[in-house]
């Protein structure tokens, strides 16, 4: 079987109202500065469904979430998928305007998405394991 990342793997994602609202006043901010990370969270934002809070699967990731995933170089990482102010990479917290970040956001534990890196070559991640925030 060929590596997760020589595939195209774009899951459904699904967001929450409160996300959905939040992460597009975020990306459209960011056209102006950091263009391409927001056009990559704003095509993940329009290909999402939209649930309420209350319907928002607990396996699926979220701002605020720590998740485990396994990146295409095998090695776990944890980290807490956060708004770009609250970003800290030394205590595991990431901007949702990276591209791992963006790539994890709206994910359901199981599932594996193909990404771009800064580097410009392709990657694949799935996750593992998601709790959601308390």
């Amino acid at each position: 079987m060929a590596p997760l990342n020589t595939y195209d793997l774009k899951p459904a994602l699904v967001l929450s109202e409160t996300d959905h609202k939040q992460l597009t006043v975020l990306a459209l901010a960011g056209l102006n500065t950091s263009s391409d990370a927001a056009d990559d969270l704003l095509y993940e934002i329009e290909r999402a469904r939209v649930v309420p809070e209350t319907e928002f699967p607990a396996e699926v990731v979220r701002m605020g979430t720590t998740v485990t995933y396994r990146p295409d170089n095998g090695t776990e990482r944890s980290v807490t998928l956060v708004y770009p102010a609250d970003a800290d990479i030394s205590a595991g917290k990431i901007s949702v305007l990276t591209p791992i970040g963006t790539a994890l956001i709206g994910l359901a534990q199981g599932q594996s998405i193909t990404w771009v890196a800064r580097d410009a070559k392709k990657h694949a991640l799935t996750v593992l394991s998601v709790k959601q925030p308390s």
